[in-house]
């Protein structure tokens, strides 16, 4: 009996980001992935921080309050929220990155440990062995 395939996927900051202010900016296939029901969106709380600091250098504008808008994505949208443990942050030092940036490195670690896919447009990392990766390339 087959039924649906749910792909459980986890935003990169930027993705997340972009699906909500400028969805132009993702590829046909990325597009089709997020907008498909039967899959589940992850975020981390990785992003959130992201995004806040975002906002407070003026690198993007929202129309509210940030964490009045986050609140609001959140009832919008059905996003699953990853949350940080003991098991991602060891992880995170462990991957097969090229950089150390800590922010990637936590959602990198978040996907492998949560056995998510994650959606990005880096090229820094979507070239990790260690990730499972929906490129947006």
């Amino acid at each position: 009996m087959g039924g649906i395939e749910t792909v459980r996927l986890l935003l990169d900051t930027h993705i997340w980001l972009w699906s909500l202010l400028e969805p132009n900016r993702l590829k046909k296939r990325v597009a089709i992935e997020l907008e498909k029901p039967s899959n589940e969106l992850w975020l981390s709380p990785i992003s959130i921080w992201e995004m806040l600091i975002l906002v407070e250098k003026g690198r993007i504008l929202l129309d509210r309050h940030p964490e009045e808008w986050v609140r609001n994505v959140f009832r919008k949208v059905p996003f699953k929220e990853a949350p940080l443990n003991h098991e991602v942050a060891i992880k995170s030092r462990a991957l097969d990155l090229s950089h150390n940036d800590p922010a990637d490195r936590f959602l990198a670690a978040t996907a492998c440990v949560y056995d998510l896919i994650l959606v990005t447009a880096d090229e820094r990392m979507v070239h990790s062995t260690d990730i499972n990766i929906l490129p947006n390339l």
